[in-house]
Formats: C-alpha cells, structure tokens, sequence
C-alpha cells in the first residue's frame, strides 16, 4: 500500500522539526564559542575565533582532555574484550546459572549514576584506595560494560550457530571456530560496542565526579567553569568535544564500511 503524499510530507517535515529541537542548543554552543562578548548575546556584535588559538595552547585544557582520553580509551578496550565474552555466556551457551547472570549483569544499568558513583567511592575509602582517574576507568566499566555486553549479545542473537557446529564437523579446533567464525560475526556488534564505550565514557560526569578524586575529566571542568569562572573558552572546548565525537563516529562508520566490502571481496 502507498504512503500518501501528505502523510510523507507531514513525517519529513516532523523529522527536521525533531532534528532542528535536538541540535538547536549545540547551534547556541558554536555562537557563544565565536563571541568575542564574555557572555553570549544576539545580535552578536563582535565574532572572533581567538578562543580556539587558547584552548588548543591551553595546557589545563591539554590535561583534562588527556586524562578523558585515558579513561575513555582504556574503558573502551576493557568493555570489548568483557562484552564479547559476557555476549557469548549471555546469548550463546545454554549453562546452568544462564537466567541469574542474564538479570545480575543488568543490575548496575539501572541503578543512578550518581548513587553508583557515591557508593564506589564509600567502597574506595573502605579498602584505603586513593580516587584517581584510575578508580574511575573501574567506576566507568561497572556501569558501560553491561551495556557492551548488551549491545554484542543483540548480534550473538541474530547470527547462525549452525555455522561453527559446521566447522568443529569439519575438524576445526574450537581456538579456529572463534576466530575464522564467531569473532567476524560479532565482530559489527564489538565495533559498536566499542563506540558506545568511549563516548558513554567520554562525556559521563556523574561517576567522573565521585570516582577521579584529585584529576579531573573534560565534563567535570566544564561543570566547574559554568559555575565558576566562566569565559568563552567553555563553549569552544564544548564544540571542540563534539566536533571529536563526531569524527569518532565518522571513522567507525568508515571503518564498518570497510569491513563489509572486504568480507563481499572475500566472498
């Protein structure tokens, strides 16, 4: 049946509505970055973009973005690597304990960050451990790999289990069935995890700010300098994020796309 001409234009015209709503504030982000104002008025009267010259010399701002880096990077890793594995006991194998480690592992998802970031770091202080950025990769990984594994398990799901039953028939040492078979399978499911995990990271707050004690992450020195001190330079290193995110993102896709055409060469 049809779509009706109406009905068609009525859904685009609510998708750009939607798309306009959701980026309008990051519109009023770019402006206030290119103000020369100290705070952000319209008409803006006077542009410059000397805030972007300070930022990049900034080395406070090369600090902060390097531990958010750190901690983002290493999550990601951790979260892939636990994420497979956590897929494969939570999709894959029939096992006894399957339906109690399918519930345990959603738990901290749904718990608030901010509750979770607090009772991490009552737990820290319990077993004399120090919070730095280090405690916050663990604090990170307690709620992003869940999510990983999630994400993964959705693929672990969909592909066919037929296909490694044939290569052990086939002679194929069970080492062989997970790389030849079951990794570039789920491999578009890790990717994506992945990608989830270093932005979810990237930009958390709530458990950055319980858990990396004396250092500090891009989010919490945004939240610092809104509240205190603001300048231009706030907003320039909030566009500067998103640009990053974006190109993050750009690159996965890029990086997915090659994948599938190497797999088509392949076959």
């Amino acid at each position: 049946m049809k779509t009706p001409r109406i009905l068609r234009v009525a859904l685009y015209v609510y998708g750009v509505l939607v798309i306009v709503w959701l980026y309008i504030p990051l519109v009023s982000v770019t402006f206030a970055s290119i103000s020369k104002a100290r705070y952000l008025t319209f008409p803006i009267k006077r542009y410059s973009t000397a805030w972007y010259a300070k930022a990049v010399e900034s080395d406070t701002v090369r600090d902060i973005v390097s531990t958010s880096l750190k901690v983002a990077i290493i999550v990601t890793i951790i979260s892939m690597i636990v994420g497979f594995f956590g897929a494969l006991a939570f999709a894959r194998y029939q096992w006894r304990y399957r339906r109690i480690f399918q519930k345990l592992i959603l738990l901290p998802i749904f718990f608030p960050q901010t509750v979770l970031g607090l009772a991490l770091l009552m737990w820290f202080n319990s077993v004399g451990i120090i919070p730095t950025w280090k405690t916050a990769v663990v604090a990170h990984l307690v709620w992003i790999s869940p999510i990983a594994t999630l994400i993964i398990a959705i693929r672990a799901y969909s592909f066919d289990h037929s296909l490694e039953e044939a290569a052990r028939d086939m002679g194929a040492s069970t080492w062989t069935v997970m790389r030849e078979i079951t990794l570039p399978l789920l491999m578009p499911g890790i990717v994506s995890a992945g990608l989830f995990a270093f932005l979810l990271s990237w930009g958390n707050f709530p458990l950055s700010l319980f858990t990396t004690g004396a250092d500090s992450t891009l989010p919490e020195w945004l939240y610092a300098k809104m509240v205190s001190g603001y300048s231009p330079l706030v907003p320039t290193v909030g566009v500067i994020s998103i640009l990053s995110s974006f190109c993050i993102v750009l690159i996965a896709v890029v990086v997915m796309w090659g994948m599938r055409l190497t797999r088509k060469a392949r076959s």
